[in-house]
């Protein structure tokens, strides 16, 4: 991820600021998508395992990014609390 990039991004609901979510957590996270147990802000269920992820510097909201792109929508968010990350 783009260090300009990271200094301008911040999450739209918070407006806190993201920073890439570390290994550790994203394979965590990607445990708990396989086993279909974790959902975006707009109630859909997320299928596909995440390559990088954005989480907010409270650590309350992870964001995903697509083919390098960051999908800073409120409904593709993911409550880390509810993932099991917090």
């Amino acid at each position: 991820m783009d260090k300009k990039l990271l200094d301008i991004l911040c999450c739209p609901v918070t407006k806190q600021p993201v920073k890439v979510l570390s290994r550790d957590k994203l394979k965590t996270l990607n445990a708990r998508i396989a086993e279909g147990s974790v959902r975006s802000y707009g109630d859909e269920p997320v299928r596909a395992a995440l390559t990088e992820a954005l989480v907010t510097d409270n650590g309350e909201r992870i964001y995903p990014v697509e083919d390098g792109i960051p999908i800073m929508l409120q409904e593709r968010g993911i409550s880390a609390r509810e993932a099991g990350l917090k």
